[in-house]
């Protein structure tokens, strides 16, 4: 290391108050976060890209630094999810330092990387006061039966009214409406336990008729309309 005339002319002066950083809660503890491998938690976090065109959930489990486990979910243009799939390569085995400084193909990756870094170093994950945090897979689990992300897609026009086309408990088969056309159910196919049931070898008809549901008062609609058609 090489010091400028001013400061090799220095006297030393005694450094006095070293309490260290402040500590952060993670995984059950309260951490004084020195090194990266200091660095524990599972936390999600969204991004966004420059356009704002797509945006990708990002859920990350870390243990001692490293990034154990990966979810990436992507909303927006096509690309995106062929550049989450080189994110899910990537991310797992780095610190989080080194992904923080990784091009992860996607502007809205790469934001959601930057956002749940800064959760992460400061303390403010999900599994802040979980002592040991959760497992490897915890993150998967999030996703449900049938592993499939949480999308909703409603649609509407002033002409026209609204349509539910997608909603969490699934793909939206019918809606129902009232005397005044209003919406008051729907019934839905949840396509990941669908097709589980179709892999396992149950007949295709059988399994969307058990993996359908209703929601509301649809049993009560005047009048049952497809949402993708009517």
């Amino acid at each position: 290391m090489s010091f400028t005339h001013e400061v090799e002319g220095m006297i030393c002066v005694a450094k006095g108050v070293n309490h260290g950083p402040a500590p952060i809660p993670q995984v059950g503890k309260w951490v004084q976060a020195k090194e990266v491998k200091d660095i524990s938690g599972l936390t999600h976090g969204v991004g966004w890209c420059a356009p704002q065109q797509g945006a990708c959930k990002l859920t990350l489990n870390v243990k001692d630094g490293i990034i154990e486990e990966a979810l990436v979910e992507t909303i927006g243009c096509t690309g995106m999810t062929h550049s989450a799939a080189m994110a899910a390569e990537i991310l797992p085995g780095k610190t989080i330092l080194e992904a923080l400084n990784t091009d992860l193909v996607c502007d809205a990756i790469n934001t959601a990387m930057r956002e749940l870094f800064l959760q992460i170093v400061y303390g403010r994950t999900q599994t802040a006061f979980s002592e040991g945090g959760l497992p490897v897979g915890a993150g998967l689990e999030d996703l449900g039966k049938g592993l499939r992300g949480v999308t909703g897609t409603l649609y509407g026009t002033s002409a026209k009214g609204p349509r539910y086309l997608e909603m969490a408990e699934g793909y939206i088969t019918e809606i129902g409406l009232d005397e005044q056309n209003q919406i008051i159910g729907y019934r839905f196919v949840s396509l990941g336990r669908m097709m589980d049931m179709i892999k396992a070898g149950t007949d295709a008809n059988e399994a969307l008729q058990k993996a359908s549901g209703k929601y509301g008062r649809i049993e009560e609609a005047v009048k049952v309309i497809d949402p993708r058609k009517e």
